[in-house]
């Protein structure tokens, strides 16, 4: 893909989608036009044909995380103010930007590739190519207690990834020579293979991706550019995290190239259970038992919180076994910083060994609640279900 079809070539409008949309959005659009597109579904069309092509061309530039970088990055030099072949308000001749001007422009002006060679990996009249990369992800995991993912806690990773190269610089070139653009690719790193109505990108064979052509190779990195780098960074793992949770820190990973963005961090994190409290989205749960003189009687109870300090409930007489309370604010810290609430499950237990004085007293009880009788329509519901 040249420079020029960067510029003069609207892909996202091609799929019509936003310049946010993400790759599930074009990947359904593009399939939705493809389908309607296809050569197949439109015999003797040329029209059809002419649009599945750029269809294709759009959806393999704007699938690539790299290739969509570079387009973006190519367009937003000039606003997204041009028209080919053309002069005037709010555009430009793209003929003479890119040195194919008409015999008064003085022989075309300098060229795109000599003004913003680096960019695209070119190289320029007197420059050398030099091509900016994205540093590329690192993932790493993190076991947390239940306290720790609740309330948010700071954390030390030791990370090993990739770097450019600390004798070349990432340039992959020995010490005094420098990378020359790939002649095959034109320092866009692809090659695109016609296959009829499809169009196949795949990273070039010559370069193998990299746009760059090294002749001279660094005697570290063998002409990678890259090479390892250990370091220690310390990052906030956010309160209210979940087990499992895969949680991304932005400009955390690997270091970019010729001035490239850092990539990002990814920590998986693992949490322990907790013997007595557990979670149900941002709040706090615990099961709290309870006595039958308590659930009938009703009682104040004192229960733990996760700050450490206990609060008391009130247990309304006639409590039935798995009835709820909620404590608010004692449940985890949101992003936001509020917290959410603590749900107390009240569970009613009964002594496994009775002493003479309790045994009498509940053979009275019974006695005084006779005329009480829990399943009296239990058989009547179950015949009607």
């Amino acid at each position: 893909m040249s420079t020029k079809d960067y510029l003069e070539k609207d892909y996202y409008k091609v799929l019509g989608v936003s310049k946010t949309a993400s790759k599930d959005e074009v990947k359904t659009s593009y399939r939705k036009l493809a389908r309607a597109n296809h050569p197949d579904a439109n015999t003797g069309d040329p029209q059809a044909e002419e649009r599945f092509k750029e269809i294709s061309e759009a959806y393999n530039v704007l699938s690539n995380d790299k290739r969509r970088k570079e387009y973006d990055d190519a367009r937003s030099l000039f606003g997204g103010s041009y028209r080919p072949g053309g002069t005037g308000p709010g555009g430009f001749d793209m003929s003479d930007l890119f040195g194919q001007g008409t015999a008064g422009s003085g022989g075309g002006g300098e060229r795109l590739s000599d003004l913003f060679g680096g960019l695209f990996g070119g190289r320029g009249r007197g420059g050398t190519a030099t091509r900016s990369r994205r540093g590329t992800d690192v993932e790493t995991e993190t076991d947390l207690s239940f306290r720790e993912a609740a309330e948010g806690v700071t954390r030390s990773f030791q990370l090993a990834s990739d770097a450019p190269c600390p004798t070349c610089k990432g340039t992959g070139a020995k010490a005094g020579t420098a990378p020359r653009m790939c002649p095959k690719c034109t320092g866009t790193g692809h090659e695109n293979t016609n296959l009829g109505g499809f169009s196949l990108s795949e990273p070039c064979s010559e370069c193998k991706g990299r746009g760059l052509v090294v002749d001279d190779p660094c005697v570290t990195c063998h002409g990678s550019g890259r090479g390892k780098s250990t370091r220690t960074i310390q990052t906030r793992i956010p309160a209210g995290v979940a087990d499992g949770q895969r949680i991304r820190i932005k400009g955390k990973g690997a270091p970019g190239e010729n001035g490239g963005p850092a990539g990002d961090l990814y920590v998986v994190v693992h949490v322990k259970e907790h013997p007595v409290f557990g979670r149900s989205g941002d709040n706090i749960t615990i099961t709290v038992p309870v006595s039958f003189p308590e659930a009938a009687l009703g009682a104040d109870v004192r229960i733990p919180t996760m700050s450490g300090f206990p609060v008391t409930v009130k247990v309304p007489p006639g409590t039935q076994n798995g009835h709820k309370l909620r404590v608010r604010g004692k449940g985890a810290t949101r992003k936001d910083g509020t917290t959410g609430d603590m749900i107390v499950t009240l569970e009613v237990t009964v002594p496994k060994n009775l002493n003479g004085d309790a045994r009498e007293a509940l053979e009275k009880f019974r006695a005084a609640t006779s005329d009480y009788d829990p399943r009296d329509d239990l058989e009547a519901r179950a015949k009607g279900a």
